[in-house]
């Protein structure tokens, strides 16, 4: 990674280390913290969006702190054994195999609320309710996952799509960008979604490349980066490090 997403991916995992959660959690803390791992690719997004309009960092870390949050929620819930059944996350046990699974289910809920708590700062409820709608997309898409839908595009923009739009907008809020100029925002944030999830789905050999095959899916993928860096074209900012993050997903390998 370029050394201004180290210093923003770095800015994220202080914040995170020293975040203080609400003191009633107890013990619950432990398989929380257990929980927050992985690229930051999320609040990274947050930064940076903010970083393209000028705004610093301390204003936008509750904001995407509270996207990780989000995040890291939804994969405790995920790997349950009556969801996805997955013993381990990231190389290392998942919360519910380590902490046992009734302490999952509440550190899931614990982290969802601790999002909001986060989210909840900011002088409107913009960011609180950007990622609510986010939050209730992904629910859904879990839903349809359980009930084999063949819907592959709808699942898709619910369960990944969801939570990257909101990592954008909590950004585009958190730095009071005025709502006129939100469209164009939204749009990438849209085709950036996709494009993480198609290359996932190459990735796994799953999804996208079983419905029409891994060539196929790599054109979908570098169609999807040249939407998005269209879209990106088309903001009144500097998005050039959003534009190296795009290419950084566009070509990941893990």
């Amino acid at each position: 990674m370029p050394q201004q997403t180290d210093r923003l991916v770095s800015l994220v995992e202080g914040y995170l280390a020293e975040l203080a959660l609400t003191p009633e959690l107890g013990s619950l803390e432990a398989p929380m913290r257990h929980a927050l791992g992985g690229k930051r690719v999320r609040p990274l997004l947050c930064l940076a969006t903010g970083d393209a309009v000028g705004a610093t960092p301390e204003r936008l870390l509750p904001a995407a702190a509270a996207v990780e949050l989000v995040h890291s929620f939804s994969l405790v819930h995920d790997d349950l054994p009556s969801l996805d059944d997955d013993r381990e996350r990231r190389g290392a046990p998942s919360v519910w195999a380590q902490f046992g699974e009734a302490t999952a289910i509440l550190a899931g809920d614990a982290l969802l609320a601790e999002a909001m708590r986060l989210a909840l700062t900011y002088p409107t409820t913009a960011v609180a309710r950007e990622l609510i709608e986010a939050t209730l997309a992904m629910i859904g898409g879990q839903q349809l996952d359980l009930e084999g839908s063949a819907e592959l595009e709808r699942l898709h923009a619910l369960k990944t799509g969801a939570l990257f739009t909101a990592s954008v907008m909590c950004g585009v809020w958190a730095a009071e960008v005025p709502v006129s100029e939100h469209g164009p925002w939204r749009a990438f944030a849209g085709e950036l979604g996709l494009l993480f999830q198609i290359v996932d789905d190459i990735l796994d050999g799953d999804g996208y490349v079983l419905e029409v095959g891994e060539e196929r899916a790599r054109r979908l993928a570098d169609e999807a980066a040249e939407r998005a860096r269209t879209r990106l074209a088309e903001i009144d900012a500097d998005t050039s490090l959003l534009a190296e993050i795009v290419d950084g997903l566009a070509v990941r390998t893990a």
